[in-house]
């Protein structure tokens, strides 16, 4: 008989931003998940099944005392042997910044290497880290509650290139994305396109992001495509992809990453979705899903409320 999972997977609740890294056949998590003073980290061998199994970052540690709350969309990557996390929170003065920390080894503990990694004297947040052909790129958000154009708050992604030691950013911020399709409109006077996650499939780069509030059942998932890691960037014209089902108990999708199954045939979209879809609030919990490319488009087979054949292990 076929082993089937059912979303929500891990029986995670009040988390958010999920993002998962594979290393040595063990995948990691990490998520919003102890916003007043770090971030939690699980572990699983098959996407399914997960363990909570330390505090990643803990920001009473020596050496991490920066940041007095929201400490959001943490995510990490494994580069020159050892393990980097982005993440944001809340500076002394007031504002959103985007941090660097380092471990040795992806259940932490991570210590900060720079906060903030920049400061322009506004919000920044959901740092998202790209290295393409050995040169780092990061994905930002200038964040809507700071960022105010022609009346209306707004979450624009930018891109910056990375100094090999991720230290510096280089050059000046190019616009990635911004609120301009139909479906990023549900608010007229608060608008997002954030949590930017990219991958590179035969030559083409996806950007995937989510808009609308994460406290919505509108919050949705949607991609723009470039031949180069700076853009230009094109919205793909059926955005979006990953919406609510109401009907099936999926609330507010998004804010995603990717990633491969146990034998790397087969990649999943993770994701968080409301854990209280009557309800939409912070609480949520996550989800996982199969996705593909048809023509050069991205899709996702989902949301799925209902078994699915477990992630490949084997070819």
């Amino acid at each position: 008989m076929e082993e089937t999972y059912t979303n929500p997977v891990g029986e995670i609740t009040d988390i958010g931003d999920p993002f998962v890294i594979k290393h040595q056949d063990q995948y990691y998590m990490y998520a919003t998940s102890a916003p007043d003073f770090g971030f939690k980290v699980w572990e699983s061998t098959d996407l399914v099944n997960w363990e909570e199994k330390a505090l990643a970052l803990d920001s009473g540690l020596e050496g991490n005392r920066w940041g007095t709350g929201d400490f959001w969309a943490p995510e990490v990557i494994n580069y020159q042997d050892k393990f980097y996390m982005t993440y944001s929170a809340r500076d002394e003065d007031g504002h959103l910044k985007i941090a660097l920390a380092v471990s040795d080894n992806p259940i932490g503990p991570f210590i900060n290497l720079k906060a903030p990694l920049f400061d322009r004297g506004m919000s920044y947040i959901d740092g998202h880290i790209l290295i393409d052909q050995g040169v780092p790129y990061l994905y930002y958000v200038k964040d809507c509650s700071e960022n105010i154009i022609n009346g209306v708050h707004t979450s624009q992604i930018f891109v910056q290139e990375m100094s090999k030691d991720l230290l510096e950013l280089k050059g000046e911020p190019t616009l990635v994305v911004e609120p301009s399709q139909s479906w990023e409109g549900i608010s007229e006077s608060w608008q997002w396109n954030e949590g930017p996650f990219v991958l590179k499939h035969e030559g083409t780069y996806y950007l995937m992001y989510s808009a609308n509030v994460y406290s919505s059942s509108d919050y949705s998932i949607g991609y723009a495509t470039a031949d180069n890691p700076l853009g230009p960037w094109k919205k793909y014209k059926n955005n979006p992809i990953l919406v609510k089902d109401l009907e099936n108990g999926i609330s507010g999708p998004g804010h995603n990453s990717v990633i491969s199954s146990p034998d790397d045939s087969e990649l999943f979209i993770v994701y968080h979705i409301h854990t209280y879809p009557d309800m939409p609030n912070g609480n949520r919990t996550m989800s996982i899903d199969r996705l593909y490319f048809e023509d050069g488009i991205l899709k996702v087979e989902g949301p799925t409320s209902t078994p699915q054949p477990v992630p490949s292990k084997s070819k």
